[in-house]
Formats: C-alpha cells, structure tokens, sequence
C-alpha cells in the first residue's frame, strides 16, 4: 500500500484492525516502571519491521526509533509512555491482563498503539516530508519520572528535537474530540509525607501521655486552610492526604502516625508556597498539642505546559483532519500530573487529550479497575500524530 495515494483517514481505516490488535496485545501483557521487558520488545520489534532505525534499552526499557526522509528539516518527537499500574484488572475481558496485579488502566496501552499506528502511516510519506521524526517510547511515567531518565539519557538529541506531541486518552471527553488548552494543561504533582511523634501511654490516662492521633487529626484538619482560606479560588490546588497509619491497640495512646498525601498546582508560586506553609502549618499545629510533626516534603512533576505556537500548530490538525466540532477547548487545567511536562521543560510542545468515552466501561474514570477505553479513540489517536507531523514536516514548493 503506497499511503502517499490515500488520505490519512483512509489508511487510519485500513489499519484500523492492526491498531486494536496492538493496543490488545500490550493490554495483556502490562508491565511496571522500568520494568517493562516484553513491551518494549514488542515495540521495538514492530518499528524495525517498518524499516525505521531503532534504538533499545535507552534508561533500561526506553525505545526510540527514527524515520528519517533524507532531506534537511526540523525534528519533531512523538511520544508515547509504556508502563502500567499495580491494578488487579476487573473488566471481565477476553483479552483482560494476564499479569496478576498489574493492568494498564491509564491508557498506556492505547497511546503504544497509536503512536506505532502513526509510524506506521507515515512510513512511505517520506518523499514528501523534510526532516526527522522521533518515537520517543519511554518507561515508568506513572509516578517514577520516566521522562527525565530518558532526557539524561540524550533522547531529545542527536538529533535535536525542535518540539514534540503527545496524546493522552480521556474517558471524560466523547470520542472523536480532543481536549486542547494553551499554557497549563495539567498541574504539578508533588509528594509530601507527615510524621507526627508523640508520647505513648495507657488508654484509660490519656494525660499521661501525647496522643498522635489526636495531633494528626486536627493537622489533617487544619491543613485544608491552605486550600479554602490561604488560596485564591480561581487558582487551582488541591492537598489530598491518601494515607493514614498509626496505634497499635484501641487501649494504648499511640506515639507515632504517618500521613501521606500529594499536592497538585497550576501556579509555580502556588507550588512554591504549599511546599513553605504545609511544613509550617503541621509543626506549629502538632507543637500546639505538645507533639511533633516532621515533614518530608518531595517535588515531584512540574506543571505540564503547553507552547502557545505548538499547541495553535496541534489544534489547526485537529481541524484539517476532523474538523471544527471535534476541538474542545479545556476550560481550565487538569488537576492531574504527567511527566511529559519535562520534555517540555526542554523543548516546545503540545499534549491533548483524547475523547475515549464511549457508552458502557468507556465511561469508568482513568485508573479504574474496570477501565475499558473506547477503542474507536485508538484510530482517531493515530491519524491525528500522522497528520500532525505531516502538517509540519511537509516540503515547501520547490524543495
């Protein structure tokens, strides 16, 4: 099949089986951060039977293939990420996980899928284009940073990357729309852990002792201030405490309780300042109880920021492909986080989201047990890299 002679959406059809039976076989076989074996076998495997140059085992699992047209021009990086959750899948499907506690319920699966469908869409349109394409197929983006690894590792050189593009697939939105938003598109994630330290002592003469629970309820308490009364309400933060453990028998005051919890902002000086206040907050409130707080505070991803002129460029394709009505401009960032906000620490770039809602289990949020994504997502997903790279790589008159 020559796919200089069809539109886009045509061979997206005719692949449109391939694509599914992909993202099908990734779904069985999910794998955790930096360990992800198989899948990246796989996925390297496919883009060399494309006759793409592929690299393996960049920082332990990362792929990174290169399609080159031959001729001088920019390069743009396409990325996908590789990992799962430690999620026992509950959806009942013929081709659900066969690693027991391990599920793709991110979509992981589905943006391998895509981007290989891309790969392969584009492979035969090189006389056409001018430059470089980068598959940037990277592990552990849930919670370990894969993306840094690999940016240590030299993926955005060699050659240089001009900018790059990436999808995330969205239960929340239908499918065949995708979710676009200059600036912040998803906000920091960072981890803060409290440790509140006590004195022990028997049940029946609490004075006796420093109750830890009681300290860590009212620090729990009081540090949702920072959200409802130290925060401006148009701009977005949220303080959720995930963890609690402490006590050790209902008769026995307990002296010590871990909390657990993450901070999510849009705002860098927001960022900066829940880092400042959640540590001042918790030892004045825990010392206020004759108790102790010791706060370990972790920044993890940075905001998720989208280039002004990329994120124009990426919704302009939007429109080539699919048309006005399938632009859906995001009224305010996702509190959500991801890691591709390094790459874009480094290069500019667009990441949109990708309607996946379809009726039924398309409809069970992102990190669900019972996530079943609309695999129509998948064909729409993968023209639209293609046409997005297309658009910008196509050949002036002439050259």
């Amino acid at each position: 099949m020559n796919n200089g002679d069809m539109s886009l959406l045509q061979v997206a059809v005719s692949l449109e089986e391939e694509i599914v039976s992909i993202r099908r076989h990734l779904h069985q076989y999910p794998e955790l951060g930096f360990q992800e074996f198989i899948t990246s076998a796989y996925v390297a495997d496919y883009l060399e039977q494309l006759g793409l140059h592929v690299q393996r085992g960049i920082a332990g699992t990362g792929v990174v293939a290169l399609l080159e047209t031959g001729r001088p021009g920019p390069c743009i990086a396409v990325r996908a990420d590789m990992d799962a959750l430690p999620l026992q899948e509950q959806t009942g499907l013929p081709y659900a996980s066969r690693h027991d506690g391990v599920m793709h319920a991110c979509g992981h699966d589905g943006h391998m899928a895509m981007a290989l469908g891309a790969a392969r869409m584009l492979t035969g349109l090189e006389r056409e284009l001018a430059g470089t394409v980068k598959f940037i197929f990277q592990p552990a983006e849930e919670m370990l940073g894969g993306a840094r690894h690999m940016i240590d590792a030299g993926v955005l050189e060699s050659p240089r990357v001009d900018g790059i593009i990436g999808l995330h697939l969205w239960p929340d939105l239908p499918t065949g729309r995708f979710g676009v938003k200059a600036g912040t598109v998803m906000a920091s994630m960072d981890h803060v852990d409290i440790t509140i330290h006590g004195q022990s002592g028997h049940g029946a003469a609490p004075h006796q002792g420093v109750d830890a629970i009681i300290a860590a309820a009212h620090v729990l308490s009081v540090l949702q201030a920072l959200v409802s009364r130290e925060s401006d309400p148009a701009d977005a933060v949220v303080l959720s405490m995930g963890s609690i453990h402490g006590g050790s028998l209902p008769n026995i005051i307990a002296d010590r309780v871990e909390i657990r919890g993450t901070v999510r902002a849009v705002n860098t000086a927001t960022r900066e300042r829940m880092r400042t206040r959640v540590a001042e907050l918790a030892g004045a409130v825990a010392a206020g109880l004759n108790a102790r707080a010791d706060v370990r505070y972790e920044c993890g991803y940075p905001p998720t920021v989208n280039d002004a002129r990329w994120i124009l460029r990426a919704e302009e394709a939007v429109r080539e492909l699919y048309g006005e009505e399938a632009v859906h401009h995001l009224a305010h960032s996702q509190m959500t986080s991801e890691d591709m906000a390094y790459y874009m620490e480094h290069v500019p770039g667009a990441f949109l989201l990708i309607g996946a809602g379809g009726e039924g289990r398309g409809r069970f949020p992102l990190h669900h047990p019972e996530l079943a994504v609309d695999e129509r997502a998948l064909l729409y997903g993968a023209a639209y890299l293609a046409q997005f790279v297309r658009s910008y790589l196509r050949r002036t008159v002439g050259a």
